[in-house]
């Protein structure tokens, strides 16, 4: 496994708490996700930049790789049996695959109203509209919002199979590394978890950053199952 920690970053941004980005990372470049205080959390939906009905499926991606968890060495599939991209570090160790996101009713019930006309710029936001609003820059809409997977955050199943969500999952300077074989469009946004206990609406900002990476830096994710092996010569099949 390549060390990235030196490579230089030809872009980076602050993903404010509550905020929304989308973009398209292109085949060759990484993404590096910070937490930048603890205790974030990233919804995150992928899809094929340049054919957006394939887009992210984690039932594949779990099943294929044998795993009930997402971390480094783990591939992010989509429904055509590529790899929309590669988790190549991460240094918490876990991503959730289970809890979605919350829409306006749900947080409105859980963290009470958080008007724009009281709090400005510091309403409260939701995961579904903000994906939305993302999707909507690309020609997509609510039938394009399937899977999202919750980057920083732990969800485990107890003894008597309850899901349980595991606080402070993440730490300050935490991070997450994205690896693009193909051009992916990324659409994310930073909320707290929908089973996060905080009952005071705070969701914390990332570091964004991107970097240009050679092929080797996934290595790792390609031959860690036959699978991903097969999951690359598919992505690779596409730029042939």
């Amino acid at each position: 496994m390549l060390d990235t920690r030196q490579l230089p970053p030809f872009a980076e941004e602050l993903l404010p708490g509550g905020g929304h980005r989308s973009f398209i990372l292109k085949r060759g470049q990484l993404l590096r996700l910070t937490d930048l205080r603890g205790g974030a959390n990233v919804s995150l939906t992928l899809l094929n930049a340049n054919e957006k009905t394939e887009r992210l499926n984690l039932p594949d991606s779990l099943k294929c790789q044998h795993t009930a968890k997402l971390t480094a060495g783990h591939c992010l599939y989509s429904d055509m049996g590529r790899v929309l991209a590669a988790i190549t570090r991460d240094t918490c160790g876990w991503s959730d695959s289970l809890g979605g996101v919350l829409c306006a009713e749900e947080v409105a019930e859980k963290y009470g109203q958080g008007r724009y006309q009281e709090l400005r710029n510091g309403y409260y936001r939701n995961g579904t509209d903000n994906l939305l609003v993302e999707l909507g820059k690309w020609g997509l809409g609510l039938s394009d919002l399937t899977m999202t997977l919750n980057l920083f955050s732990r969800v485990r199943v107890d003894d008597a199979g309850r899901l349980q969500f595991v606080p402070g999952n993440s730490r300050a300077g935490d991070c997450i590394e994205l690896y693009a074989p193909m051009d992916t469009l990324v659409v994310l946004t930073a909320l707290q978890h929908p089973m996060d206990p905080n009952p005071q609406y705070a969701p914390q900002p990332l570091k964004l950053s991107w970097m240009h990476a050679g092929a080797d830096v996934a290595e790792h994710c390609r031959t860690s199952r036959p699978e991903n092996e097969r999951g690359f010569i598919n992505t690779d099949r596409l730029f042939a």
